[in-house]
């Protein structure tokens, strides 16, 4: 009794709080796998009795997972071959199950046939669990088929069992989108896995509850398909390239779709849609192919019946061997190495987890095959986590042990990898060209994760415009959950266990001053894809976004070796001695999010100290404007920059900036963008792991203009300050307060000189203004000038769209701006200036006015008068003061603001302590 009694407690402990209030019931689950044993765990949480499993005999000498799941809480576990003969049901079996006295069957995932007396026992009768939408996909391979035939929408049901053939009544459905790339193992483990759980749960607590629906299926749009089966996954070639895309990932990983080349047959996996130029490659003659397959250093390209493309990855031959597609001519080159005496003790771990999974196998032999030794998909997790765990933080991917499946090759990949032997020799990158500015612009477009360019894991892609004339540039890869955990973890496995970690400080700056190097190297393709991409003037994307990131690079590669602690005095107690020091030390991994006004610029600010620092980085560009980070990628892999240092996932702020935000292995987040999407970074940062933040928002800038100023330089500074780079530039003059005695020739001075301005392309050297960045900012400038309009402000100039394709603005002025006004409190981040009047004399009167914001990142004030320009500039609450001067940052200079406009600093000295941790250390000697 006393065991009875703690396994009742024990399962009593398991139940959520609030189960107890809920009806439960009796259950019988039947069937089996991992999601069988999930829907168990899940129902007996919930506060449900399973009182008994009936599932299939163990294979090989092992216990199906909800068998074992079962057994260890005690539960009653029947394991039939079978529940009929001849159409009968078993008498015994038949006893064993009414035995335990369920009031309702769940079938989580069963193959065994269930005789329809079992099924209809219950009170509540069974359910049962599909991965289709029925009616559509009926039979047993309703995943494949959903893929095969180019379905947008995958799902799931939950129906009541009957005595045909997934043809009983709904009790509830889910369902999801099907992206591009999908494969049976993507899909079943995005969604049908963890949402079937969910649903089987709800399902039974529906019935329990007296709420469960009985919708009958229509039989418009049902279909039944058979279970796919290795003879009839044979590829028929004669078919569009989507077709076939659709067909490989539809067997993708069983049973595998096949081919015949060179007389053996061949099984394709990892399609995908070639979406680029056909990358050069060596043909490869297929068996019923039209067009020879093109074996490229990214895979095997495949052609359709359209003209189009699609790649497969990785390759098996009959043997069960796999290799990476663009090996396959050299696919038997490798040769034996022999093991050192600690390798050697490495191969003898991995052969303890070997036979540890492979319990049935008396003996792990070189020619042991794992996954003919009974092992599944889910013993390859396992396999790989052990190795990971008890081999020193080795890292495998899933890949390698489907291309090693026997023990003797699985220890050669092993020895290869701990030996670096199977790195990427050249960084292979898929451009999109144009030939534009006199030069041929080579830009990536795919993520760039562990030093190499790879497609979103989704497969999704969006448009980056041309925001001189709204044509679209190319199609970049956009970054899922799954691509931002994916670079969190090669960032965090570079800075813990890679070369990166273990560099010392001087040579990281070499690495910092080669890439600098670069930078300045390939300025004019970066300054053209700056103009491209976020319609930056030429010449001063040329000056300013590529000039100063090199100049930015340059100066924290020479800090590297110059980032020291101190040596501190303490009180002793005597007789003893102590001595103190400090140590300054890198966070971890990072994440930078910078904005579109400045992509590469504002990249070199935040990411140059990082590294500096000794991080490691993932970094989002701004969703409109990602191709020079792309480049950027590129150029730090030609640098020789570590895997897993550098990460750039371009995509949305509400996926993969916010999942940076939330990530639990990040240490560090910098930030450059609004004030309001800088609070909600900084509450996520806050309840996810209290990472360490710097933030550099919002601004209303004021330029307070005095009557004793040089006045023409005052006109020139002052148009600089408000019209620099379209306006759209973050210290932005927001607000300008001229003096009375010369604020109409000031005005007269500034309309004048705009009058000369040239608006047009910025790939022309004599543009002076070009494009706002896109079509959804330029509608929100013209908003801010409507809005002006109506408040009464007085519109001198501009205010509207040029009429021109592209997103172009006129330089536009504002006057008689009252201190309540729209425009006197918000940011345009745009070419609009604000111009204000005070009273000849009123110093205090004016700074009251220009502090009287929540912003406080940049200000400015013209005049000759040295102490005024003091006074002035020790009154102004502002991270940065201009005096007679604007815009001139310098690498050196810490730059960043106060109140709302943010915290921390870029740039100098003071931006290193953002990427670095203080750790006091106190010895006794």
């Amino acid at each position: 009794m006393q065991g009875a009694r703690r396994g009742t407690q024990s399962l009593v402990s398991r139940i959520t709080p609030w189960a107890y209030f809920k009806n439960k019931l009796k259950l019988a689950l039947i069937g089996q796998s991992l999601f069988g044993q999930e829907v168990y765990s899940h129902l007996c949480k919930e506060g449900h009795r399973v009182v008994g499993v009936f599932t299939v005999p163990d294979k090989d000498g092992k216990a199906d997972p909800l068998a074992l799941a079962a057994e260890k809480d005690g539960t009653p576990v029947f394991k039939f071959p079978r529940w009929r003969v001849k159409g009968k049901t078993i008498k015994e079996v038949a006893e064993a199950y009414k035995s335990v006295g369920a009031e309702l069957n769940v079938l989580p995932f069963c193959t065994q046939f269930i005789p329809m007396d079992v099924i209809d026992s219950p009170k509540h009768g069974s359910i049962i669990y599909h991965p289709s939408i029925l009616p559509r996909h009926r039979g047993a391979s309703a995943i494949n088929w959903t893929l095969i035939m180019g379905d947008k929408k995958a799902g799931l049901s939950v129906f009541w069992a009957d005595d045909g053939l997934d043809t009983g009544p709904i009790l509830l459905q889910r369902s999801c989108d099907v992206e591009p790339n999908d494969t049976v193992d993507a899909l079943y483990n995005r969604f049908l896995f963890p949402e079937g759980i969910k649903a089987m749960v709800e399902a039974v607590q529906l019935i329990a509850d007296g709420k469960a629906p009985r919708i009958p299926q229509p039989e418009e749009g049902a279909t039944y398909e058979g279970i796919q089966k290795k003879e009839n996954a044979e590829i028929s070639w004669d078919q569009s390239a989507e077709v076939l895309h659709n067909w490989i990932r539809g067997h993708d990983k069983v049973p595998g779709a096949w081919t015949e080349i060179n007389g053996q047959m061949v099984t394709f996996y990892g399609s995908s849609l070639l979406k680029s130029s056909v990358p050069p490659g060596e043909p490869l003659e297929i068996k019923g192919a039209k067009k020879p397959g093109l074996v490229t250093k990214n895979g095997l390209v495949l052609f359709g019946n359209d003209g189009k493309a699609l790649m497969v990855r990785n390759l098996q031959f009959e043997d069960g061997r796999m290799i990476p597609a663009s090996q396959y001519f050299s696919a038997g080159e490798t040769s034996v190495v022999e093991l050192t005496a600690e390798e050697v003790k490495v191969a003898g771990t991995i052969k303890v987890i070997w036979a540890g999974i492979l319990s049935n196998v008396p003996v792990i032999e070189d020619s042991t095959d794992f996954f003919k030794s009974g092992a599944s998909s889910m013993d390859v997790v396992r396999l790989v986590e052990e190795i990971r765990q008890r081999c020193g933080g080795l890292q495998l991917q899933n890949e390698d042990v489907y291309m090693a499946t026997k023990f003797e090759d699985f220890i050669q990949k092993v020895v290869r990898k701990l030996r670096g032997e199977d790195q990427e020799v050249e960084l292979v990158v898929d451009y999109v060209s144009k030939e534009v500015n006199e030069m041929t612009v080579k830009m990536p477009y795919q993520c760039f994760i562990n030093g190499q360019f790879t497609d979103a894991n989704d497969g999704k892609t969006y448009d980056t415009i041309n925001p001189t004339d709204g044509s679209t540039i190319c199609k970049v890869s956009y970054a899922s959950l799954v691509d931002v955990d994916k670079a969190v973890a090669a960032a965090k496995d570079a800075f813990e266990k890679g070369e990166w970690g273990r560099m010392n400080a001087r040579e990281r700056g070499r690495l910092m001053y080669r890439l600098a190097d670069l930078l300045e190297e390939n300025q004019e393709e970066l300054a053209t894809i700056e103009a491209l991409d976020s319609g930056a003037v030429y010449t001063l994307a040329l000056k300013t976004h590529i000039g100063m990131s090199v100049q930015t690079f340059r100066y924290f590669a020479g800090w590297c070796d110059k980032i020291q602690g101190s040596t501190i005095p303490i009180n002793q107690a005597r007789p003893n001695r102590n001595l103190t020091f400090t140590k300054k030390e890198p966070l971890g991994v990072c994440a930078i999010i910078i904005p579109w006004n400045y992509p590469l610029m504002m990249l070199a600010w935040k990411s140059a100290a990082c590294l500096a620092a000794g991080n490691t980085l993932v970094l989002k560009p701004a969703q409109v404007t990602p191709l020079t980070a792309l480049k950027f990628a590129e150029l730090s892999s030609k640098a020789g920059f570590p895997k897993g240092v550098i990460n750039i996932i371009p995509g949305s702020g509400g996926v993969a900036g916010q999942r940076l935000s939330e990530h639990p292995h990040i240490r560090k987040l910098g930030f450059t963008g609004s004030t309001a999407i800088g609070k909600q970074i900084m509450k996520s940062c806050a309840v996810s792991n209290l990472k360490k933040v710097s933030l550099e928002l919002g601004g209303k800038s004021p330029l307070i203009i005095f009557n004793d100023c040089e006045l023409d330089k005052a006109v020139r500074m002052g148009m600089g300050a408000v019209f620099f780079n379209k306006g759209e530039n973050c210290i932005a003059a927001g607000r300008l307060f001229v003096e009375e005695s010369i604020h109409d020739e000031f005005v007269t001075k500034v309309v004048e000189e705009i009058k000369k301005m040239k608006i047009g392309d910025p790939l022309d050297r004599s543009t002076d203004h070009g494009p706002q960045n896109h079509q959804a900012h330029l509608e929100k400038l013209l908003q801010y000038c409507e809005a002006g309009v109506k408040e009464g402000a007085t519109l001198v100039y501009g205010g509207r769209q040029v009429c021109r394709p592209g997103f172009f603005m006129e330089p536009t002025v504002f006057t008689d701006v009252e201190d309540h006004m729209y425009l006197a409190k918000e940011e345009s981040f745009g070419p609009i200036m604000v111009i204000s009047k005070f009273q000849n004399g009123d110093i205090d009167g004016v700074l009251q006015r220009a502090n009287n914001t929540e912003y406080g990142l940049a200000s400015g004030v013209f005049t000759r008068d040295i102490n005024k320009a003091m006074y002035v500039s020790e009154k102004l609450e502002a991270g940065t003061v201009f005096v007679n001067t604007y815009n001139k940052t310098d690498v050196a200079a810490p730059f960043g603001g106060v109140k709302q406009s943010g915290f921390g600093k870029d740039l100098g000295e003071e931006a290193l302590n953002e990427y670095l941790k203080t750790k006091t250390v106190t010895l006794e000697y």
